[in-house]
């Protein structure tokens, strides 16, 4: 099974990349994992939230495959606990989706189209977090779990 992190827009801070890239390779030593960058929307500041959103959905759907099990980062979704997270990872793995795809929405979230597409959603925190902060988070989490499933020293209780 593929894990896939799909964004929209390149990270633009040089700090919150570093740490995003630095979980991207470490995350390559338990999964077969890539993060798809969507390239950022041209003269996004013409449009409406709902215009953007609609776009976005466009290139997130044409991104996705045939089996995929999609799941978004949304702030409605079920919260976990990071042991919680690593079940649901381990589960996901024996369940072997062809691909396992996570998407982190821009600043407006998801169209309705995206939304129905998807499987299932889950929710990093009930806080709001810039979509930057998101892909540190949510890498660092994923690698988090990945630790507790092969019992390292990583996570501490």
């Amino acid at each position: 099974m593929k894990i896939v992190f799909l964004v929209t827009g390149k990270t633009a801070r040089s700090g919150f990349s570093d740490g995003i890239g630095e979980y991207c390779e470490r995350l390559k030593h338990y999964a077969d994992f890539e993060m798809t960058v969507i390239p950022d929307l041209k003269n996004a500041k013409s449009l409406s939230a709902e215009q953007q959103k609609e776009r976005e959905g466009e290139a997130i759907l044409k991104s996705l495959g045939e089996g995929d099990a999609v799941v978004l980062l949304d702030e409605h979704g079920r919260e976990y606990t990071s042991m919680q997270f690593a079940d649901y990872i381990s589960k996901k793995m024996l369940a072997a989706p062809r691909r396992l795809v996570f998407v982190a929405g821009g600043a407006y979230g998801f169209s309705e189209r995206v939304y129905k597409a998807a499987q299932e959603k889950i929710s990093l925190s009930k806080m709001t977090f810039s979509h930057q902060m998101i892909r540190l988070i949510f890498t660092e989490q994923l690698y988090r779990a990945m630790t507790i499933l092969n019992n390292e020293p990583y996570h501490h209780e």
